[in-house]
């Protein structure tokens, strides 16, 4: 809860009073759940509702509708549509990750480009490709505690992979040549 809280307002001790904010308003109106969402579903739209009060009062929200209209990946890197077995699909792809040398998937640098990577981008990018791929939530849940829908989660969650992929491609690139 305290990771999902900072997403929104950035500081831990603050994201520390949403965690607190969010179980006293549990407390309080746990006879009023009525069961259409998982437990965990309700409390992290609580959760949610918390945390995007305290970040408009502290000046840092960002509405997720915000988001630039920018292509995520060069078109490029795509086959065209009308091929005709990978009409669509990536241009490249990996053979398996145990082709990678170790040492450079596991190395405390590659971890921290994969940390800037993912704060660098905007933050709604960000809010949806870590519950999705590092929390490991499923797309119904994150468009419930975001209160999105499941277009638009796809949507951010692309884009952020693609921003993701493209640095670490980077990084990748410059460490084997």
């Amino acid at each position: 809860m305290l990771r999902v809280a900072k997403l929104y307002v950035g500081s831990h001790a603050i994201a520390e009073e949403v965690v607190q904010e969010t179980w006293l308003r549990v407390i309080g109106a746990i006879d009023s759940f009525e069961g259409r969402s998982s437990i965990r579903t309700w409390i992290f739209v609580i959760l949610g509702n918390c945390a995007r009060k305290r970040a408009e009062r502290e000046g840092r929200y960002v509405a997720l509708s915000s988001e630039p209209l920018e292509p995520s990946v060069d078109p490029g890197r795509f086959f065209p549509g009308e091929h005709p077995r990978w009409g669509g699909m990536w241009t490249t792809l990996v053979d398996g990750w145990e082709n990678l040398p170790d040492e450079i998937l596991v190395s405390t640098e590659a971890r921290e480009r994969i940390t800037e990577a993912i704060e660098a981008l905007p933050p709604n990018y960000a809010t949806v490709f870590t519950l999705r791929d590092i929390e490991g939530w499923e797309g119904s849940d994150v468009c419930a505690l975001l209160g999105i829908t499941a277009e638009n989660q796809r949507v951010l969650l692309h884009r952020a992979r693609g921003r993701i992929r493209a640095a670490l491609e980077e990084y990748f690139d410059q460490g084997m040549t």
